[in-house]
């Protein structure tokens, strides 16, 4: 996991969709703090500090809160409706001591065996509960997929986790396969793989003698 980081927080007095639009205008970020038997807190935090400690693979991290510091994982993170920007965040107190559950993003590496007969891979999930110490929190789950052939898949059972992680989801959780994609047939190559219609051959009806000459006496 890495070492730790310290970031400063604040108390927030107001709580509300207000004032957190009002938070996150000035560069902050609001968040929650729960955990420990504790009682939640609202606090936020300095947006800019935060993202840049969570692009370089920090989730566990000190948390100081006036002249308290205490360590804390990000349990969660609340997205805008594009997906772009951190809206809020879910922090929860921790003990390195203690081996508590988190989610962990999973990262495929290498170039399938299969690619090089026009076969693909398929990421089945983006992340993967695991439990372990919080300071052994691993930043992403690896995947090889360098060997994998067409038809293979890669189920959370095969995966090799680093030591001390256990693995929580599910062990048949199918995290990847090597497929062929069949593209989607045009509507000019549907239409020229369709049978012919049967030519369909009408009778001419020759007119019968007489026929034209009683329908003039019926008018």
């Amino acid at each position: 996991m890495g070492k730790t980081v310290i970031l400063k927080a604040e108390v927030r007095e107001k709580t509300g969709s207000k004032s957190a639009a009002k938070l996150r205008k000035s560069g902050q970020i609001p968040a929650i703090v729960y955990g420990h038997k504790q009682e939640a807190a609202a606090i936020s935090l300095d947006a800019r500090s935060f993202v840049e400690q969570l692009h370089h693979g920090h989730r566990l991290m000190d948390i100081q809160v006036g002249k308290k510091k205490e360590k804390m994982i990000v349990k969660d993170l609340q997205y805008d409706h594009l997906g772009k920007d951190i809206i809020h965040a879910d922090l929860m107190r921790v003990d390195v001591t203690e081996t508590i559950r988190v989610t962990v993003p999973v990262e495929l590496k290498g170039i399938a065996y299969g690619a090089h007969e026009g076969a693909i891979i398929e990421k089945r999930v983006n992340h993967l509960e695991v439990e372990c110490k919080a300071t052994d929190i691993p930043e992403s789950i690896v995947v090889s997929v360098k060997d994998m052939n067409i038809g293979d898949v890669v189920h959370a059972r095969d995966i090799a986790l680093p030591e001390g992680v256990k693995l929580v989801s599910p062990p048949e959780t199918l995290v990847a396969a090597c497929s062929i994609v069949i593209a989607a047939k045009t509507t000019e190559e549907i239409e020229a793989e369709a049978p012919a219609a049967p030519e369909v051959i009408t009778e001419v009806k020759q007119p019968v003698e007489g026929a034209e000459e009683e329908r003039e006496k019926e008018k």
